[in-house]
């Protein structure tokens, strides 16, 4: 370990202070950032536990940490991350990076409870500075790596919310492939990022200084400009003392942000406290450490700073909260949008990445056995005891550095010509117009942008500003722009894939459980897979899996193209569409929950039905799902008790429509699959017929209560009447309850008068009446059309309406002018699309009944319901006609006997008269049989 002796950086104090005095009209401000600035340099780099200050996913940090791992050999690594991630470190074997580290909670104890659920990740890629440090550690025996950061509960104890951590400002202009990028930059969902060398200005004023005076868009592009490029080859000196000057300056110019400012000093406070209570616990000598940490945490001036620093920092307890831990994919597009960064920076830094390691020739550690990894046969070469040297002085490496003027790389002119050759070509097979003369105008243009902006050599970024230029000339032919074909040619939106091995336990399980499909369901993309249950019984078991998964899985993870699933069916041929690669993420956190999908899902619905919010409708929908996904009378029984507690609690009808259609598919079911009904519905549809009969009068006159929520009540009413009934209900209830039914909202009249009409209290002939009484006031015609549409509504209490609707309609479409008739029209229609599945079709099957069939006919039709009816004939001896029409009840008595003895009545029989015939009706209208006599004869 080298030490910085005392006056190692005079000569660059002084040339700092002459430069303040010069520039800012004397020593006071500015010199006190600029010496402040080296006095932190020189700070960390005379601390005895050496500081490796990185930055994220910087291809410069990672050659450096690569490079320094091999030279000193540390035996402890001291590692800026979330310490309760330690155990998943070993799994990165088991992947294919870029990952993501995750901590999930779906259930939290001492935070609030609409956070929930807490997820945290830390995505790790291949050229990142950590990956390295991770890779020499867990594959170098005797090595050991120490996670020092706050754990997962305190990113949340320290914040203010739960997305508070994640403040990066975005620097691109959206990705042009907008459904691609929003599936990729999806990855990470709604977690907080926490990354190891956050490395940015905070100071606004001076990020745009530096992007105006360095002619640059976004600070992804100046840091690759004006850090990564000198740092690639510098020597560990500079570039550690260069990194800690950076993180120095922005540190000092941040803006006085309390909140931030603290978070981030409790952060070192307590990676410095981690490290001296292992040191301590171990009795490692420092020397043999490294300590891998963000270039604005390594320039810290805290109290508790080094391994001699003051041990007044408490660390607090974590909270109650059970946190679970796993891997989920990442990509390049996830780890940007987290973050903040520029579109397709990341892509370009593992291309830079690339190259610095073919031309520094450094040899980068990897995982044995990753996927991409060459095969090594050799074990670890455990660490050789070295014997520690003479402490040697840190040399002055800033002065130089900053004297320096910029190396002008020469220009590859081959490297510079083949991308633009590959641009046209990937140009071409996106639908543009492009040819050779582009790709030469593509060369040049970049050479051009590059010296207009200072630079020897066309960056990546000049090179997408010059084929965007030459190539993207006024529309985007396809789905990607010139911009993303570039991205894509530097490398691409690399996603990663957790291994089998890695997978949480639920994850694996379901993998085994599909495998009598042989598809590779691991793999990103849509997959067919067909199920022929017929012939394969086998595959029953995976039709189940994936109508559960269909439940809890986002939309497009399982998607059924053939087969459904309802309560008392069974699919014998299913197709899906399975894209369980690309939902990888949200397979595993469903691995948290549980460790099968029954047990996922089983949770879900008891949570869902016991949630302090939950309506009847929604534990009805947990009810349907247990019997439908899991086959559990257990749990269905005991949802189903909780739904009647919840129906008895309710104080509103809104969700009256739900439970009715519910009730009515459970009730099928189970008088189909069951020999007797289940306890709970049976007091379920008695609570409820008394619960609605409670609330209906309330119902009729409330302005928050809609019609088609009044005709559900209804409909429960009607439709339950024979069930709640036997049960022990009274009818008495339900007419009471329409008696004190006041509506003055016309459709709400109208569906009063229907209610009326079926329970007999008003006839046909009245309420026919009364709609023609409605027709004929000028005064109620504006508002005719609001009663047939309650009449529409009726059809769901009383489909037996549906003739009388139309003939409302009939005559509403016959008398009612078009300046009332047309604007109704919509509300008719809107009406029947919200509930046509139960109210079109009684309408169109009764229509089709009366209206003629042929169009020739409709001159001459005339409606039913205008055709005179022909009074009732009173026999003149209704006595004898009763005994003389029914020889039949008299010849075979039993049947009334019973029934007259069942009903407590007592009766003796006459006797049918002589030459009595059972042909009463015939004789009083013969047209019928005349007709048929006719047509007879014809045949």
């Amino acid at each position: 370990m080298t030490a910085a002796p005392e006056g190692t950086f005079t000569a660059l104090r002084t040339q700092l202070q002459d430069a303040a005095t010069t520039f800012a009209d004397g020593p006071a401000a500015l010199e006190g950032i600029l010496r402040g600035i080296v006095d932190d340099v020189e700070r960390a780099v005379s601390e005895p536990l050496e500081i490796f200050p990185v930055c994220h996913h910087s291809p410069a940090s990672a050659i450096a940490m690569a490079s320094r791992l091999r030279e000193k050999q540390p035996r402890t690594i001291y590692l800026e991350l979330c310490e309760d991630m330690a155990p998943l470190l070993t799994e990165l074997r088991n992947c294919r990076l870029p990952v993501a580290v995750q901590s999930f909670a779906s259930e939290i104890e001492g935070f609030p409870a609409d956070w929930a659920p807490l997820s945290v990740v830390a995505p790790v890629t291949e050229a990142s500075a950590e990956y390295q440090a991770i890779a020499y550690a867990l594959d170098t025996p005797g090595v050991e790596l120490v996670l020092v950061d706050r754990s997962s509960d305190h990113v949340f104890q320290w914040e203010t919310g739960p997305d508070a951590e994640d403040d990066g400002a975005g620097e691109g202009d959206g990705d042009p492939d907008a459904p691609e990028a929003a599936e990729q930059t999806a990855l990470h969902g709604d977690a907080v990022g926490v990354e190891i060398g956050d490395l940015r200005p905070r100071f606004a004023e001076l990020e745009e200084h530096l992007l105006r005076h360095g002619r640059v868009r976004h600070w992804s592009e100046w840091w690759h400009q004006y850090v990564e490029l000198p740092l690639g080859d510098s020597d560990h000196d500079t570039y550690r003392q260069v990194m800690l000057l950076i993180g120095s300056l922005f540190r000092r110019l941040a803006p006085g942000d309390p909140r931030k400012m603290r978070v981030d000093e409790d952060r070192e406070r307590h990676m410095w406290t981690r490290m001296r209570e292992h040191l301590a616990a171990t009795g490692t000598d420092p020397a043999d450490c490294l300590y891998v940490c963000g270039a604005f945490h390594a320039a810290s001036r805290v109290a508790e700073f080094g391994v001699h620093g003051s041990d007044t920092f408490t660390i607090s307890p974590p909270s109650g909260t059970t946190w679970r831990h796993g891997l989920i994919p990442s990509s390049h597009g996830a780890i940007e949008a987290q973050f903040g960064l520029a579109a397709g920076s990341v892509s370009i830094a593992a291309t830079e990445w690339a190259k610095n390691v073919r031309r520094t020739g450094v040899r980068p550690f990897r995982l044995e056995g990753q996927a991409g990894a060459r095969k090594s046969t050799r074990p670890g070469k455990a660490l050789a005891p070295t014997a520690p040297g003479p402490a040697g002085p840190a040399a002055d490496r800033l002065t130089g550095f900053l004297q320096r003027p910029p190396a002008l790389d020469a220009l590859d002119e081959a490297e510079l010509l083949g991308w633009s050759v590959e641009i046209v070509r990937a140009a071409r097979r996106h639908g543009y117009l492009a040819s050779t003369a582009d790709a030469i105008a593509v060369f040049e243009t970049s050479i051009l942008l590059a010296g207009m902006r200072d630079r020897a050599k066309p960056t990546p970024y000049d090179f997408q500003d010059a084929a965007v230029t030459c190539i993207e000339k006024d529309a985007v032919p396809g789905r990607r722009d010139v911009g993303r074909l570039v991205e894509i040619m530097m490398g691409g939106d690399r996603v990663g894939q957790v291994g089998y091995d890695a997978l949480p336990p639920l994850a694996r399980d379901v993998h085994d459980r599909l495998a009598p499909l042989d598809l590779k369901l691991q793999q990103r993309g849509v997959q067919r897979a067909l199920l022929d249950i017929a012939s394969r019984p086998e595959l029953a078991r995976c039709s189940d899996l994936l109508w559960m998964l269909r439940r809890l899985l986002p939309q497009g993870a399982a998607r059924p193209i053939m087969g459904e699933r309802r309560l008392g069916e069974h699919s014998i041929q299913e197709s899906w569409d399975l894209a369980l690669g690309t939902h990888q993420r949200a397979l595993i956190e469903l691995g948290y929950e549980g460790v099968s999908i029954e047990q996922v899902l089983e949770q879900r619905l008891r949570r869902a039905a016991y949630a302090p919010r939950a309506t009847a409708a929604q534990v009805l929908e947990a009810v349907e799902d247990a019997t439908l996904y899991l086959r559990s009378r257990r749990l269905a029984d005991e949802l189903g008790t909780r739904a009647l507690e919840v129906l008895a609690s309710e104080r509103s009808v809104d969700g009256a429509p739900e439970v009715l259609r519910r009730v009515r598919r459970l009730l099928a079911h189970y008088r189909t699959a069951e020999p007797v009904l289940p306890p709970w519905i049976e007091a379920f549809v008695k609570a409820g017929y008394a619960h609605y009969c409670t609330l209906l009068p309330t119902a009729f006159t409330d302005d928050d209560a809609t019609v088609r929520q009044v005709a559900a009540m209804l409909g429960f009413l009607f439709g339950m009447e024979g069930l709640a009934l036997s049960l022990g209900c009274d009818r008495t209830q339900l007419e009471l309850a329409l008696a004190q039914s006041h509506p003055t909202e016309p459709s709400r009249t109208a569906l009063l008068w229907a209610a009326q009409t079926h329970l007999g209290t008003l006839s046909r002939t009245a309420l026919r009446e009364r709609c023609a009484e409605l027709l004929g006031n000028p005064l109620v015609v504006p508002a005719y059309p609001r009663y047939l549409s309650g009449f529409v509504h009726a059809l769901e209490p009383v489909p037996g309406l549906a003739d009388f609707v139309v003939e409302a309609v009939s005559n509403a479409f016959a008398g009612l002018p078009d300046s009332v008739l047309l604007p109704w029209l919509p509300t008719l229609i809107g009406t029947l699309r919200a509930d046509g599945a139960e109210q079109a079709p009684p309408l169109i099957r009764e229509a089709g009944r009366l209206f003629p069939a042929r169009l020739t006919e409709l001159d001459t039709w005339v409606p039913p319901w205008r055709v005179p009816q022909e009074p009732p004939r009173v026999p003149v001896d209704s006595a004898a006609s009763t005994a003389g029409g029914l020889p039949l009840l008299a010849a075979h008595p039993a049947t009334c006997d019973a029934l007259a003895a069942l009903l407590g009545c007592d009766g003796t029989w006459e006797s049918p008269a002589a030459g009595s015939s059972g042909a009463v009706l015939l004789a009083r209208y013969p047209q019928t049989a005349r007709a048929l006599e006719a047509l007879r004869a014809v045949s």
